[in-house]
């Protein structure tokens, strides 16, 4: 009876302890990660009216006219989401028009994938904001850009408008943030051919971005200074460059952000064709009141093969915005922009072109 009694007693006390231990509040900073699965959904809408200055063209009735029209740019439909605290994912359907002659869709709104990748977020093993990323993503340069940029719906930034390449691509990817954000560095490989086209060989692109921020800790005014280098390797066949060189000066502030951009490209589009250096550089500024108004001034030139040097294409950007109140990371905007570009010592000669345009932004 009394090992009866005995037992049933160290029964009760380990059941106890183990009751105990369950509602034992768990200490400061231990809470596990949230691993929920969640799914978001949002869009990025560019309107737009343009009216052409120069050149003018004329009509099917012959009459000389200064074309214009109402079009929609871009439209996204973001699709975000999470598997778990470590992998997430994007899908991101894009309408562009087609432009193509060859293409029997020629003028229609087509709809392709802009982004869709697997996303590795790496925060447990390395600095906050790391990750790895596989599939249609954005490339490390213009991604990185536009953010300070913040005028995309105005037009593309500098060297993706001069063709040079665009803002995504299918590969795979690593983005390590350096501590106290002093800098990052995002180091992929990519098709090379963008994610509007298809690969077309063997030949791979690698493409590296680092940036520096030297006073991150530092005096207020002087934290939104940054530093960066970035360097696309690629070839269009074997031992035939499409080299990328890019060197950036940016700058954020309450009142202004701005830029600069050095380029400098490597094209042989077979190794028993010439080799041309381009060279160029684009910089910009957006000053901004505290009452949503804001101007964007831009100069972008460009010597497309050194070659040639007299050959030159300039073009000057000047815009007059007006951001809406918001809440949150949501966003939206209308702006009025004269974008001109002249073309100096090409033969055939090539007019001036210019044009005046209404532009609106819509992203949520």
């Amino acid at each position: 009876m009394r090992c009866t009694t005995l037992r049933l007693a160290l029964l009760a006390i380990i059941c106890s302890a183990r009751s105990a231990s369950a509602q034992v509040t768990p200490a400061a900073g231990s809470t596990p990660p949230d691993d929920t699965p969640s799914i978001r959904v949002g869009a990025v809408i560019y309107p737009d009216y343009t009216y052409t200055l120069n050149p003018e063209t004329t009509d099917g009735a012959g009459n000389t006219i200064h074309f214009s029209q109402f079009n929609v740019s871009r439209s996204y439909i973001n699709i975000t989401g999470n598997i778990s605290h470590i992998v997430a994912f994007r899908i991101t359907p894009d309408v562009a028009r087609e432009t193509s002659t060859f293409s029997n869709l020629v003028g229609s709104l087509e709809f392709r994938v802009k982004y869709a990748y697997a996303q590795f977020n790496l925060d447990d093993w390395m600095t906050k904001g790391s990750y790895a990323r596989f599939g249609i993503q954005q490339t490390p340069w213009l991604d990185f850009a536009e953010g300070i940029y913040r005028y995309r719906f105005q037009g593309t930034m500098f060297v993706e408008r001069e063709g040079y390449f665009a803002s995504a691509d299918a590969g795979a990817s690593f983005h390590y943030e350096l501590p106290s954000k002093y800098g990052d560095v995002h180091v992929g490989v990519f098709n090379g051919e963008n994610y509007n086209k298809a690969e077309v060989n063997n030949q791979k692109a690698l493409q590296v971005r680092t940036t520096v921020r030297p006073f991150a800790t530092g005096v207020p005014v002087l934290r939104g200074i940054r530093a960066s280098v970035f360097y696309d390797a690629d070839s269009y066949v074997k031992s035939a460059p499409r080299n990328r060189f890019i060197g950036g000066l940016t700058f954020e502030h309450t009142y202004v952000n701005a830029g600069f951009e050095y380029l400098n490209t490597s094209d042989q589009t077979l190794t028993i064709q010439p080799k041309r250096e381009g060279q160029g550089y684009s910089i910009w500024a957006t000053p901004r009141s505290t009452n949503g108004v804001e101007g964007l001034l831009r100069f972008d030139h460009l010597t497309p093969n050194t070659a040639l040097d007299a050959q030159k294409r300039n073009r000057t950007i000047v815009g007059l915005a007006y951001w809406f109140p918001h809440q949150g990371s949501v966003s939206s905007a209308m702006m009025l922009d004269y974008d001109g570009q002249t073309f100096d010592n090409f033969a055939p000669a090539l007019a001036k072109q210019s044009r005046l345009a209404v532009h609106g932004l819509i992203s949520f």
